[in-house]
């Protein structure tokens, strides 16, 4: 029995000096990761405290709906006035395109409309990741000169000239033609599209002048049409109070008449050229315009780029000749199809009319 409690103190003595190192170390464990939670809550609650800054844009391009609004409604209803096209179209894509300004091509490139460099294109790129990777992007010196583009996109691209047809108030016809005719590749950009003019009430633009509850500013840029080349500069006075202002706006080639696009043909134009300016299939200039396809382009020759109408506009009734007028001049003139004028005046193709006979326009000319 003696020999048997010897040997249980001798085991324990022998399992104090094992265990009394692991429970040290244990401790001293324990202890660092205490401190070390107490680090953390201490960076913690000193961040936490640290006086607040928030991010700005450098760029100073970034604006709220409001402000986008605001700076570019009167441009919009400007631009409405010369092309036609809704100027709650024109605000709506800008706003989505653009992100309110902030978006990369808008603060770096004043691309507001996301439009693509196409072949036609001569002036500065800028690349951007969008469909593919670092496609190219139309770069502008200035926002305002994005909106004249975009306009004069619109008008000269075959593909939307039926939303022509359309009336400027006609927002939601706009939004799901621009769907249709491919401008974005979102599935839902047509009702993106009317839910922006709805939450802002940009409807209201589409009416002109009343619209904004004030007429435009008077030093809102302007652009004019004039039958000249892209590249001439027209400088217009547009604030008679101190005739110092002055807005410099690059002058479009395209006109319209009886709500048809048209050029004047200049020097250096040649069929093909035309074709790839105006992204015109090879065949449209021709059927267009009532010509042979082989036919050239001459200087002073005026050329439908969308087809013409089966009457004159409104007002225009009747045409009476003089000497030199052909059945295919009138149609030109008049925006109207050469095949349907022939058939209103009951007279054959081929044949022309003699000077001083009144020509029917808008209705069949009645049968004797």
């Amino acid at each position: 029995m003696g020999v048997l409690r010897v040997s249980c103190f001798n085991n324990f003595r022998h399992s104090r000096h094992i265990f009394f190192p692991i429970f040290v170390i244990n401790i001293f464990e324990m202890l660092r990761r205490i401190f070390f939670i107490f680090q953390l809550a201490l960076i913690a609650a000193l961040y936490s405290c640290r006086t607040y800054k928030p991010v700005v844009s450098t760029s100073g391009s970034g604006l709220s709906a409001g402000d986008y609004i605001n700076k570019y409604k009167d441009l919009a209803v400007s631009e409405m006035k010369r092309t036609r096209i809704p100027a709650s179209i024109t605000l709506a894509q800008g706003m989505i395109e653009s992100d309110f300004g902030h978006s990369t091509l808008a603060r770096e490139g004043n691309n507001h409309f996301g439009i693509k460099c196409h072949d036609d294109w001569t002036g500065p790129t800028i690349r951007h990741h969008d469909d593919k990777r670092n496609e190219c992007f139309r770069k502008y010196s200035k926002p305002e000169s994005s909106f004249y583009d975009h306009s004069d996109f619109l008008k000269s691209g075959s593909r939307y000239s039926f939303l022509f047809d359309l009336e400027p108030t006609d927002y939601k016809g706009w939004a799901r033609g621009l769907k249709k005719a491919g401008y974005a590749t979102n599935s839902d950009y047509a009702n993106m599209l009317i839910r922006t003019i709805e939450e802002n009430n940009l409807w209201n633009f589409d009416r002109g002048d009343q619209a904004s509850g004030k007429p435009p500013q008077t030093n809102a840029p302007v652009k004019e049409s004039f039958a000249v080349q892209d590249t001439e500069i027209i400088k217009k006075p547009v604030n008679p109070a101190n005739g110092n202002t002055l807005v410099v706006a690059r002058a479009p080639r395209i006109m319209e008449n009886n709500r048809i696009q048209y050029i004047i043909v200049i020097d250096g134009d040649t069929k093909e050229k035309l074709e790839k300016e105006f992204q015109l299939l090879k065949w449209e200039l021709s059927k267009y315009n009532d010509l042979k396809n082989d036919f050239q382009p001459v200087p002073g020759q005026l050329l439908y780029l969308q087809p013409k109408r089966e009457k004159a506009e409104t007002g225009k009734e009747y045409h009476n000749t003089e000497a030199g007028d052909t059945m295919y001049l009138i149609s030109q003139r008049y925006g109207i199809k050469l095949k349907k004028l022939y058939e209103m005046n009951h007279m054959d193709e081929g044949t022309e009319p003699e000077s001083g006979k009144k020509i029917w326009l808008r209705s069949t000319k009645p049968v004797n």
